[in-house]
């Protein structure tokens, strides 16, 4: 909640995968890369433990980084078809790979057909060897050089060995920090002049495991009643963005998996391809998660709903194919939302729509519900209303003591509305320390209610004078 954003129209942030052979330390690098980042929110369930894919920062840099053996869709299957998957993942949709090897095992040769792969991908490629706990391990470096990929890199993830040297190569290849366009002048109340009358288009993504009626989906919004403005090749990747109009308001359809081109994307690479769905959660202000009826979500659902938490991104569950429910009551339909709800039970706020893609069911109400969640995420608060339901929570609910603050409690001088899309919001106090956790959400929720922030995420920020 309280770590800092995207500026209006910055670029998404890249997205990193750390592909290998299994049992090479792909998850204790990940962790250990993510254990760097200061500004995460922990004690969330299901948003950071055990995850596959979070955003992550080092130094000033902000990426998401991508654990892909956990996301191997056959892991008994045979290794090399494992890490071909792997690498087919990472070449078609990251935007730097780290290619993890193992010193205590040398050049395998999955390694050397991992690298065979890797060297014909376009996509800069750093070189790791893990494991490397001691000087005598070390020696055996150079035997690595024969992977003809680039320069190992000796690193222990364990003992945090290398992985500086390791993230400031990676983070060589991003764009520095922020260069481009100079911050726009401010109306002063914290929000960008310009961007008060600026024009707006909602940018969707749909996202979901595969045949579960993501293309039918993508057909059905945009062949009703709907006037489809352009299609223009997008800037990474090869998507193929679609600008439509719905009702008035402009929108743009991020097709993530060549989903409405099944022709042109290689056999097998859809399937496997999560990163994909990373990165259309990264490019979207709505993600659509879209469900089998006949299916409850699963985890990897669950990591694509987390990515959206953390990202401050719209999430709209989609529950598709109902009409093949055998049931089909109004009782069913509350039943399989509360399982969507326990499964996605970090974002309460999410609304759920029930469609039959095929049939054409449900479409309308869930453009309604997109529509109204891309006004709420743009909706601006005016600032003398916050300062007033700022002092009334205050009066209503009296901040509590934060264990080891010494009965200390936090003071609170302004509350201001500083950006849009997501909704964020600015806490001047004394100490953000003592802002205990419980408190956050007491104020998140009196914010929800007052101004009718009912499915959009909000984004709270403390910080000193």
């Amino acid at each position: 909640m309280s770590s800092d954003g995207q500026g209006p129209g910055a670029s998404p942030p890249p997205v990193v995968a750390i592909i290998g052979r299994p049992n090479v330390g792909k998850s204790s690098l990940f962790n250990r890369i993510m254990g760097r980042r200061q500004a995460i929110v922990t004690d969330v369930a299901g948003t950071t433990r055990d995850r596959l894919m979070s955003e992550a920062q080092w130094e000033d840099h902000r990426f998401i980084l991508v654990d892909t053996g956990g996301l191997e869709p056959n892991p008994e299957g045979h290794i090399q078809q494992q890490v071909q998957q792997q690498a087919d993942m990472a070449m078609a949709d990251a935007d730097l790979i780290i290619f993890l090897a193992d010193v205590n095992d040398g050049v395998t040769p999955t390694d050397q057909f991992l690298a065979d792969r890797l060297r014909k991908s376009d996509k800069p490629v750093v070189l790791a060897v893990n494991k490397v706990d001691n000087d005598r391990k070390g020696m055996a470096g150079p035997e690595f050089y024969s992977l003809g990929i680039a320069e190992p890199l000796l690193i222990s993830a364990f003992h945090n060995y290398g992985v500086h040297d390791l993230m400031d190569v990676v983070v060589s290849h991003f764009p520095w920090p922020g260069l481009g366009t100079p911050a726009p002048a401010d109306d002063g109340e914290g929000i960008p002049a310009e961007e008060l009358d600026a024009p707006y288009q909602a940018k969707l993504a749909i996202v979901g495991r595969t045949n579960v009626g993501k293309s039918l989906l993508v057909n059905s919004i945009l062949g009703q009643d709907r006037s489809i403005v352009s299609s223009t090749a997008g800037t990474t990747r090869d998507t193929l963005d679609t600008a439509f109009n719905y009702r008035g308001q402009e929108m743009v359809l991020i097709d993530t998996a060549g989903i409405r081109r099944p022709g042109q994307v290689k056999r097998g690479i859809e399937q496997y391809s999560v990163i994909r769905a990373v990165n259309a959660v990264n490019r979207a202000d709505i993600a659509l998660l879209v469900t089998d009826a006949s299916e409850e979500a699963t985890a990897q659902d669950a990591h694509i709903a987390g990515l959206a938490w953390e990202l401050c991104r719209g999430l709209v569950a989609v529950v598709n194919k109902w009409d093949l429910d055998p049931d089909g009551s109004r009782r069913a339909m509350e039943r399989a939302a509360q399982a969507v709800r326990q499964r996605l039970h970090f974002m309460p706020y999410v609304p759920i729509f029930f469609t039959s893609a095929l049939h054409g069911q449900g479409i309308t109400e869930l453009m309604r519900g997109v529509v109204r969640l891309s006004q709420e995420r743009r909706r601006r608060v005016p600032q003398r209303e916050l300062q007033y339901e700022l002092a009334s929570a205050l009066a209503a609910h009296t901040p509590p003591n934060v264990k080891g603050s010494r009965g200390k409690r936090v003071r609170f001088y302004r509350l201001q509305q500083v950006d849009a899309n997501p909704p964020t919001f600015l806490f001047t106090v004394d100490n953000p320390n003592l802002v205990h956790f419980s408190y956050q959400r007491y104020l998140e929720n009196r914010l929800r209610d007052k101004f009718g922030f009912e499915h959009t995420h909000l984004k709270l920020v403390f910080k000193t004078k």
